[in-house]
């Protein structure tokens, strides 16, 4: 395991290009694949292309605030100090590996945004506090539980689907979620990985001392700044900056709006969790001064969000007005039975989900194609919505599309981790194949 680790590693730090370069180059390839296999003129792709580009600017902003925010309430200070005990908890490396594995896991198990910045924020603690962890590894470790966001509360297709009025409601119904994510087959599958996934991590770590890349405190210290009181302890200014009652005030009027959002039947969307993640740091930080500090601190995750979700937009709308979508499912689901083509619905995802990383945005282009083809086969509409489900969510683990927050908070480069989330990304792939085959001709 350790040569196929170390071959993977050195690969991808050879080879493997920054994040945007990677968006750029997957942006390239699409057009080229698109004028091949489709016949699509260059002229085509470039207004398909520049027409999609901010098709996804609201959900960029809900994905930067909801990671910004999301940094904010995981370093609040009731948060942090839970945090800290957990890592002072932690004496071994390998240990350090399995709890940033469960931390990451859970978090996005209950939601994927609040999982992914609390995972990179334990295992960057972790890192500090343990000697001889390996950074990178860690880093990876916790990201690789952003894969629980498929079998979790927050599973975009799932959730979408259970949802009345959801776009494929006249081809497929409704389908509650004990159909898909509460699934007997699925709450197995969730409990196999939660428990085996951080073994997996922790015996990828390095034996040899000599390769052990540690954290540089110095380098990942976050500065101090001083409490915000521009004019003064004494200003009347001041004291309303740093008032305690104000954040309350507008916390509980916050939280008040969400307990009736939910009375009144309304399901979980991502304005609704960023909603709940902004008054719950208002609550958190304790005054308005405080939250604006810690939220400045969190702007600086965001900048790789901002620049590279419109090329993942703009690849998007190539696949979809191509065709180019279509003809790659196509080529799994012709030769697919009733009973195997949640395989190859997982298949197939996986590789499309490098074009169309969001879930959601993943489900319009390839979701019409599979449940036609699950009704022409007889083929289970639950069991064929997970498999494609579970292709996003194993793709996930290699995505640069979400790799992103990670780098941001560890300061690391996308090849310094790359290399461990291809081995993760093999075990998982065992893991959710196996469930889909089981699932598909067992159960």
């Amino acid at each position: 395991m350790e040569k196929m680790t170390n071959f993977f590693t050195n690969l991808m730090r050879k080879y493997l290009p920054d994040a945007f370069v990677f968006a750029i180059g997957l942006t390239i390839l699409t057009m080229i694949l698109a004028m091949l296999i489709e016949g699509q003129t260059p002229k085509e792709l470039v207004l398909a292309w520049g027409n999609g580009f901010w098709d996804l600017l609201a959900f960029t902003t809900q994905m930067a605030v909801i990671l910004a925010m999301g940094y904010v309430l995981a370093t609040a200070p009731l948060t942090d100090r839970l945090l800290n005990k957990i890592a002072a908890k932690v004496k071994t490396p390998k240990g350090a590996i399995i709890v940033a594995t469960l931390v990451g896991s859970i978090g996005s198990y209950l939601n994927w945004g609040f999982g992914l910045v609390i995972g990179g924020i334990i295992a960057r603690k972790l890192a500090m506090n343990v000697k001889g962890v390996h950074y990178p590894l860690i880093i990876a470790a916790a990201y690789s539980g952003f894969t629980f966001y498929g079998l979790g509360l927050s599973a975009s297709i799932p959730v979408l689907i259970s949802t009345p009025g959801h776009p494929m409601e006249a081809a497929m119904g409704i389908i509650g979620l004990s159909e898909t994510i509460f699934s007997l087959p699925m709450v197995i599958t969730t409990v196999v990985l939660l428990i085996t996934l951080p073994l997996v991590n922790a015996a990828l770590h390095p034996k040899n001392k000599e390769n052990v890349r540690e954290i540089n405190p110095a380098l990942y210290e976050e500065k101090k700044e001083a409490s915000v009181n521009i004019l003064g302890d004494d200003t009347f200014a001041s004291k309303i900056n740093n008032s305690r009652l104000l954040s309350y005030a507008i916390g509980i009027i916050g939280l008040v709006y969400i307990l009736f959002y939910f009375i009144d039947g309304n399901t979980m969307n991502l304005n609704i969790i960023n909603f709940i993640i902004l008054f719950l740091g208002i609550i958190l930080l304790g005054t308005p001064a405080k939250y604006t500090q810690s939220l400045n601190s969190g702007i600086g995750t965001i900048s790789g969000i901002i620049l590279q979700f419109p090329f993942y937009a703009g690849i998007m709308a190539i696949m979809a007005s191509s065709g180019l979508v279509d003809t790659i499912a196509a080529i799994f689901v012709n030769f697919s039975t009733a009973q195997s083509l949640p395989f190859w619905g997982i298949i197939s995802s996986f590789f499309i989900n490098f074009f169309a990383p969001s879930g959601g945005g993943h489900w319009v282009v390839q979701g019409p194609f599979m449940i036609d083809a699950a009704k022409e086969l007889g083929a289970s509409l639950s069991q064929t919505s997970m498999s494609v489900m579970l292709g996003n969510a194993w793709n996930d683990v290699i995505q640069p599309f979400w790799i992103l927050p990670a780098l941001a908070l560890s300061k690391l480069k996308l090849k310094d981790i790359m290399g461990y989330l291809v081995m993760i990304m093999f075990y998982v792939g065992i893991i959710y194949i196996a469930a889909c085959l089981i699932w598909g001709y067992l159960l």
